[in-house]
């Protein structure tokens, strides 16, 4: 049995998963109302209004993405993993799972480290981590991520990017110099927020960088980025 088989973890996706969909209708009219307003959003920068209405959401990854960076992870038999936006700690649990998989067995030591900004959802994250019975695989650090990964050490295996799209880049410039060859980065929505990404994909798609990248059609677009 797999760490998602788990009912612990399985019972609890099921309803997290549940939760974050019931909060789609209400995302869509926000912004589509805004797009009404004001003719077309800044992706790139997020205003107040954006913020403060963002900040309760769970903006979490799908279950099929979820479930693919699962199966890289263990595919990669990961053991070093990074979340850039943990939010409410949904993925975090697809994360720390695969991580607990791939050590079973063995000796070896891992860690999701997880980063979120809002303390209210950091808080409720570790809840959700000591309920699916995965607590003690994950670091989560709270704060500008800017600061926060400062001190990863390397070698990372494994980057999963669910962020705001301006800090897309400042994560991956801080991160990956730490990607052993092979490492794979996953980034959510970069289809649909192509312009938002743009900085971002000026460095994946600069050779000096040492990355190879590839749009994955999935909802939204989802880049699977390798350190060659």
């Amino acid at each position: 049995m797999t760490s998602l088989e788990d009912p612990r973890v399985a019972s609890l996706l099921d309803r997290l998963h549940a939760q974050s969909g019931a909060q789609n209708e209400a995302l869509g009219q926000f912004f589509a109302q805004r797009i009404r307003e004001e003719g077309a959003l800044d992706w790139k920068n997020f205003d107040t209004r954006t913020e403060a209405f963002m900040a309760d959401k769970f903006v979490a990854l799908e279950r099929d993405k979820a479930e693919l960076c699962y199966q890289l992870c263990r595919a990669l038999r990961a053991t070093r993993v990074v979340e850039c936006g943990t939010s409410y700690g949904v993925s975090t649990v697809y994360l720390a799972a695969a991580v607990r998989d791939n050590l079973r067995g063995s000796s070896g030591r891992g860690a999701v480290i997880a980063t979120e900004h809002e303390p209210a959802k950091a808080k409720q994250a570790r809840a959700h981590w000591a309920e699916a019975g995965l607590a003690d695989l994950i670091e989560l650090r709270e704060g500008d991520l800017r600061e926060t990964l400062k001190d990863v050490a390397a070698p990372v295996d494994f980057v999963l990017m669910d962020i705001w799209t301006p800090m897309a880049r400042p994560a991956l410039e801080l991160l990956a110099p730490r990607l052993r060859p092979g490492a794979l980065v996953v980034a959510d929505n970069t289809a649909q927020f192509r312009q938002g990404y743009a900085d971002y994909f000026a460095f994946v798609n600069d050779p000096r960088n040492g990355l190879r990248t590839l749009t994955l059609p999935y909802e939204g677009g989802l880049e699977l980025t390798v350190r060659v």
